[in-house]
């Protein structure tokens, strides 16, 4: 096949063309997608791309690269097509398929699936906190490890964020986060086409969103036409150089407001609503091509001398991957320690067991606190997990979530381990996704099981990436007390139970908690749920640890069988298997034996064989499943005629003890219901 020459001889223009109209073909060819946003911002992404986004085709994963993070994910052929143009495994045949099954181009795009891709996005705003959450994680990394002539970590964090996005609760959260932290290895690019499904952005939307940053401590530049290369390359070259920047501007995060037209090019389409989201039809395809100077076909033209100048000016741009290598060689021998920590950061998936030397709690009638024993496992974790970083949503002393002697991370003490996050529980997910994207670290975020649903659209991402990292849930029932319903939570668990890959984990006892983590913390893929009391509850002495914590990484196990021949299952989990116990001593005192079952996890144990599980809550037996939450977890392993106790209504506001009296969680109310509805076993 001969060379196709560009249709005009300015060549850069042609390789933003380039971009636009393979983001065209791929949508008419899939007759769905979002055209409008890569045809506007093609210029902008073309500049960036190929001038100032340091990265490696070759090597994707290069610790010190630049993140490019497409907050917009909706607009995702505008990253397939340039991560084609500069040499990522991504074919023509590749983008043919896009939004097709079994495709490397899904219709937003996917971390993990598709290299290159540094984030999962679609959710509007969660992009910006993820970015966000990489730019704190470069940041801790380089005011731990750098050395004088030595910046191992210097990368910069390009976030591409839409109209959407700034109307997005997550991304006002995690702004006026950076702000606050002075992150300025961020920047994020505001797409600013005033356009959305409905239409204009004006039907709902009319703040001065640059002037907001602005008042979040952000430095903010204006590109009045995102066509205009000189003005691009002078706004990216001042967020990028300190040398361009202001003494106030150069500790602040960077918000570059480009306007552009969404669908440019389209004779009939540009600047509509229609643009956003739909294909243009073949008829307005060809008249957008024959507009652009395009040739109508063939479709997906890449031509030679545009696929080359994308290579070469990338090939410059990852050059400096080798001199991060070098350097980093260097640094092994230079400073020996400090590179075998940074190792340990990077590969703390593979350390075993990594809370041995933490000895098991003694049984314990009084006990403690679930929320209490993590908060003292915390304490020696951060001894023996590397990396471990995290906090709460402005609930440390209640979630126990402080690393005690250590400093809080912050613009002046950036290596800090303990994280502020305020009241932001949305903005803290999306962050954390984005610290865990980073590498490196263990990170853990903490806030009440009921403010789960601030957040709930950063945990499902989480689980969608398969993230590891460790949600702290603390006060978890009605049990709670005296705040009352709304800080009661009652269909909280069913709901993050249902979530794909999301394992939750409701420890009974100190034991069962300190198991759970040293389960996580060996290395699981994925985020974990660990619902935790703020009521002590006794430590339990029931089993050998050893076998505990075997039963809480299968999820469900035997707890405690009497002498008697068993008639009955009591099966629960935290703080009500304690309370179980206790039926099954008053049911001993009646001639009636019982097996006491704990299931810490739904999660790992549904991963059990159906033999396992069958030997554990019995076949032929009546059960009684008892959680002070809703009780529709427990219908799968029901049959009729078992019983269910649950809160099937809102608490309500009085101490702990009276609640869990008034409302049946107590030994003489679950004995009373058990009479009720097994009187042959009487």
């Amino acid at each position: 096949m001969g060379e196709v020459e560009s249709p005009n001889n300015n060549l850069e223009l042609n390789s933003i063309n380039t971009i636009r109209m393979l983001a065209l073909d791929a949508v008419e060819a899939a007759n769905s997608g979002h055209p409008g946003t890569p045809m506007g911002f093609a210029s902008a992404a073309y500049v960036l791309w190929t001038e100032f986004l340091r990265h490696s085709p070759e090597h994707p994963n290069w610790p010190n690269r630049d993140r490019f993070v497409l907050s917009a994910g909706h607009a995702s052929m505008l990253l397939y097509s340039l991560l084609h143009l500069t040499g990522y495994p991504l074919s023509i045949s590749d983008l043919k398929n896009f939004r097709q099954w079994g495709s490397l181009t899904p219709g937003h795009p996917e971390h993990g699936h598709t290299v290159g891709v540094e984030a999962t996005t679609g959710p509007l705003g969660q992009g910006v906190g993820m970015g966000i959450g990489m730019a704190l994680g470069l940041r801790r990394l380089a005011s731990v490890f750098n050395r004088p002539g030595f910046d191992l970590f210097n990368g910069r964090v390009f976030i591409v964020a839409g109209d959407g996005c700034m109307m997005e609760g997550v991304a006002q959260e995690a702004a006026s986060f950076a702000g606050h932290q002075k992150l300025s290895n961020v920047i994020l690019l505001y797409d600013n086409n005033h356009i959305t499904i409905d239409g204009p952005t004006n039907l709902a939307f009319s703040e001065d969103v640059p002037a907001r940053y602005e008042s979040m401590g952000w430095a903010v530049r204006h590109v009045l036409d995102g066509n205009n290369l000189t003005e691009l390359r002078a706004a990216y070259s001042w967020a990028t150089d300190p040398t361009l920047q202001t003494e106030g501007e150069r500790n602040r995060p960077k918000f570059i407001s480009i306007r552009t037209l969404i669908g440019f090019g389209s004779p009939a389409y540009e600047n509509t609503a229609h643009a956003h989201g739909s294909a243009f039809g073949s008829e307005e395809t060809r008249k957008t091509k024959i507009n652009l100077g395009w040739p109508t076909e063939p479709s997906f033209l890449v031509p030679d001398d545009v696929r080359q100048s994308f290579l070469s000016k990338t090939e410059r741009r990852s050059a400096s991957f080798k001199t991060w290598s070098d350097m980093k060689s260097q640094y092994a021998q230079s400073f020996p320690s400090e590179a075998a920590e940074l190792e340990r950061w990077q590969h703390s998936e593979q350390i075993d067991k990594p809370l041995q030397n933490i000895k098991p709690y003694p049984a314990d009638t009084k006990g403690m606190a679930t929320r209490q024993a993590f908060g003292e496992i915390l304490q020696g974790a951060f001894k023996s997990v590397p990396g471990l970083f995290g906090g709460s949503a402005d609930l440390a002393p209640s979630n126990n979530t402080l690393i005690k002697g250590e400093s809080a991370c912050s613009p002046e003490t950036p290596a800090g381990p303990n994280l502020h996050f305020g009241i932001r529980e949305h903005g803290m997910s999306a962050i954390l996704n984005g610290l865990a994207l980073t590498g490196y670290f263990r990170v853990y975020g903490g806030t009440f099981l009921v403010f789960s649903d601030y957040m709930r659209g950063g945990m499902r991402l989480s689980s969608l990436m398969k993230l590891p990292i460790l949600y702290v849930l603390t006060h978890d029932s009605i049990a709670l007390g005296e705040d009352g319903p709304t800080h009661q939570p009652v269909e909280h668990l069913v709901g993050l139970r249902s979530i794909p890959r999301m394992t939750v984990i409701r420890p009974a006892d100190a034991n069962e908690t300190l198991a759970a983590l040293d389960w996580f913390w060996s290395g699981h893929n994925g985020p974990l749920s660990l619902i935790l009391t703020r009521q002590k509850l006794p430590v339990l002495g029931d089993l050998p640890y050893q076998k505990l914590s075997d039963g809480v990484r299968k999820g469900g196990y035997v707890l405690r069988e009497t002498v008697l021949p068993v008639r009955i299952v009591l099966v629960g989990s935290g703080s009500e298997v304690s309370l179980l116990l206790s039926v099954s001593d008053a049911l001993l005192e009646q001639g009636i034996g019982s097996r006491v079952v704990s299931i810490p996890s739904t999660t790992l144990f549904n991963l059990q064989s159906v033999e396992y599980r069958r030997s554990v809550l019995l076949e032929g037996l009546p059960r009684v499943f008892v959680e002070a939450l809703s009780p529709l977890t427990w219908a799968p392993y029901s049959n009729d005629g078992d019983l269910l106790i649950g809160m099937t209504d809102f608490g309500a506001s009085a101490p702990g003890e009276v609640l869990m009296k008034e409302f049946g969680f107590s030994r003489d109310g679950i004995l009373v219901r058990i009479k009720s509805q097994f009187k042959d076993l009487f």
